[in-house]
């Protein structure tokens, strides 16, 4: 079910628990990575060294790290990727095809996108959540996955 590039590692237990308390009905939660991050769900690199590695670069120093622990974040960033999409709207375009056919089989998902490696139970989520149809998705693949906002996916 998966697209090809995506791979899903599941959370450990207290992770699990704090998407139960957002969504109570949640049975399992995963995290979704393309090689060992997630930020092209968000960033669209131009190159493996492009404006997204700025960003990311940018981010990283503002979130307080330091050079050897920023230099660590930049390489599990560029770990592990399957090359296939070189469009990099192409991820968010597989992301979205993926929540379409989920919503279909398994019914409202909660999807969180999160910056940085720190558990959930020491980081929550950072605004409300909200509830966006499946046509939300459809209609805006790259805008509809909001950062620190818990998203609920319903048809």
């Amino acid at each position: 079910m998966l697209p090809a590039g995506i791979v899903a590692d599941l959370l450990s237990p207290p992770e699990q628990q704090v998407l139960r308390e957002l969504h109570p009905v949640a049975r399992t939660g995963v995290r979704l990575l393309i090689g060992r991050c997630s930020c092209d769900f968000l960033i669209p690199r131009a190159s493996p060294t492009g404006s997204g590695e700025r960003h990311l670069r940018t981010r990283l120093f503002a979130a307080g790290l330091s050079r050897t622990q920023v230099i660590e974040a930049l390489e599990v960033h560029r770990g592990g990727r399957d090359r296939t999409l070189a469009d990099p709207a192409a991820w968010q375009i597989a992301l979205g095809g993926f929540v379409a056919e989920h919503a279909r089989n398994a019914g409202p998902t909660l999807y969180l996108l999160r910056f940085g490696h720190q558990p959930l139970q020491q980081r929550r989520p950072g605004s409300a959540q909200v509830e966006l149809p499946l046509s939300a998705v459809r209609a805006g693949p790259a805008g509809w996955l909001v950062e620190d906002r818990p998203t609920i996916v319903c048809r």
